[in-house]
């Protein structure tokens, strides 16, 4: 009983406020359609993906009578592993620094921060032709998932930048006082106290920066290429499962396999996502 009166009461609160009363109902109403697209998006991809996920979708090679996702998959996850390892020390490194070793108020700082939010807001396509022009053509590089992996380093950059700096402010000053106070020095601070504290924030970060990755299409498609093969290096070309998909799907030939596809995109995100919760969950009890 004293859950329904509370709820009523609340009800009645924003009777009184007609302006709190429409909000609630926009943000309700905001939250419902969110929802039920997501569910709609999931049902869809499910049901007209789900009947078409055949054996041989999953050969080792790829061939015009199978559409198989595995070379795509490991150019996935090898695009992945090479522009986390890029980006991530860079990015958590240049937070660290903004937040813990830079002069509050600095102007140069603050040029960093806009820089970086600035980035943030640019379309991927851009991004794409700015490794083409650099990594692929100055550098030589080719259509290689090198190119494509830098390409998406600088993408995701100031994603972990920033999910990092605020994981780190989030972390209290008595935590760093308590260092201080018992003799630890700055690095040491920094490295065993603050850092594992905001280590959730910072996966955070990278899970959001794994999904840009896996989920990207434009920027790769202008420097890794859309070779459905595994390369024999990193300096090879190839395609990943979104580029893969987008490939399918756009010939027109393939629509049941790019459906299967964006099944199994699905269940890496969702996958990723699970496993990283986890290690944060036991990194945070550690």
């Amino acid at each position: 009983m004293s859950n329904k009166t509370t709820i009523g009461d609340k009800f009645k609160t924003y009777l009184k406020h007609p302006g709190s009363f429409i909000m609630m109902l926009l943000i309700m109403l905001a939250a419902i359609i969110t929802f039920a697209v997501l569910i709609f998006l999931i049902a869809y991809i499910l049901i007209n993906g789900v009947p078409h996920i055949t054996p041989s979708l999953f050969s080792l090679e790829y061939t015009s009578e199978n559409a198989s996702v595995i070379p795509a998959l490991v150019n996935t996850i090898i695009m992945t592993v090479l522009s986390l390892l890029i980006a991530v020390p860079f990015g958590i490194f240049s937070a660290i620094f903004l937040v813990e070793y830079a002069p509050r108020g600095n102007k140069f700082v603050e040029v960093i921060r806009l820089t970086t939010e600035t980035l943030q807001g640019i379309p991927s396509i851009v991004y794409g032709l700015f490794g083409m022009l650099l990594f692929v053509n100055a550098l030589g590089w080719g259509f290689s998932l090198l190119a494509g992996a830098f390409t998406m380093a600088i993408m995701i950059l100031p994603l972990i930048m920033r999910n990092t700096e605020e994981a780190l402010k989030a972390v209290p000053d008595s935590y760093r006082e308590g260092s201080f106070g018992l003799g630890a020095g700055k690095l040491r601070t920094v490295f065993r106290i603050v850092l594992p504290s905001a280590i959730p924030g910072v996966l955070a970060g990278i899970i959001l920066a794994i999904g840009r990755i896996v989920g990207e299409t434009a920027a790769l498609m202008y420097t890794s290429g859309t070779v459905a093969q595994i390369p024999d290096s990193i300096m090879g070309s190839g395609r990943t499962l979104a580029l893969h998909m987008y490939n399918l799907s756009s010939e027109g030939l393939y629509m049941d396999q790019a459906y299967a596809t964006a099944v199994i995109l699905l269940i890496l995100v969702v996958g990723i996502n699970a496993l990283s919760s986890f290690i944060a969950r036991k990194l945070t009890k550690a």
